[in-house]
């Protein structure tokens, strides 16, 4: 029996269900298509669908910004994945990302149209807007499939999640693995100003901030 397990009251587009089988999800799947303004994320069961507000594309493409001029600035070579689906049926396990790069195996993955998670890597680089705190833990979901760094967004602050091999699960560290020297405090900062200034004064902004700390470019 499918159950509504919580549906938050102040935002009627997000649902999540519990008792979901894997069938079902992926029907789900192939009738989304590749329609985009809708997250599917899955595990062990629980669906939550999630029509995506300005606000959170808005956030998200902030982020997405600052990740890819802090990474050309620096000529470290990337290739986004945007909210590509992942999934992993043996792992009964799957999930669309706000947004995604792959960075190490940027090379690797490059010339593929599809990932098929039992051969290929995951990202290497996650953004994750979580403005509702009502929505399933995406930190499982990543771990399980060996997502190595997440950058969140919680609505006031961003921080910067490392996973643990050892221990499956993630550590707030104090900067990017990714990009060294970029901390939770650096993200929070530079976001919200975007929120508010005009795109030249806020690139500005962030390339003061680069020239500022060159040292770690």
């Amino acid at each position: 029996m499918v159950t509504v397990l919580h549906q938050p009251a102040q935002i009627a587009r997000q649902v999540i269900l519990r008792g979901i089988s894997w069938q079902t999800y992926e029907r789900l799947l192939s009738e989304h298509g590749e329609n985009t303004g809708t997250r599917f994320v899955y595990h062990r069961g629980m669906l939550e669908i999630m029509i995506v507000s300005l606000k959170h594309e808005k956030l998200k493409d902030i982020l997405v910004d600052l990740f890819t001029i802090l990474a050309d600035a620096r000529e470290v070579d990337y290739m986004k994945a945007g909210s590509t689906t992942f999934k992993r049926e043996d792992l009964t396990t799957g999930f669309e990302p706000d947004a995604c790069f792959y960075i190490t195996h940027a090379a690797y993955m490059r010339h593929k149209d599809q990932v098929n998670l039992n051969v290929d890597p995951p990202p290497d680089l996650v953004i994750e807007i979580d403005i509702t705190h009502e929505s399933l833990s995406r930190f499982p979901l990543f771990a399980a499939v060996g997502v190595p760094e997440i950058w969140r967004y919680d609505g006031s602050k961003a921080s910067v999640h490392v996973l643990d091999k050892d221990s499956d699960a993630y550590h707030g560290l104090a900067q990017s693995a990714a990009l060294p020297g970029v901390t939770g405090d650096v993200l929070t900062r530079l976001t919200e100003a975007a929120l508010t200034e005009k795109r030249h004064e806020w690139l500005k902004r962030v390339h003061a901030w680069m020239r500022g700390n060159s040292c770690q470019t």
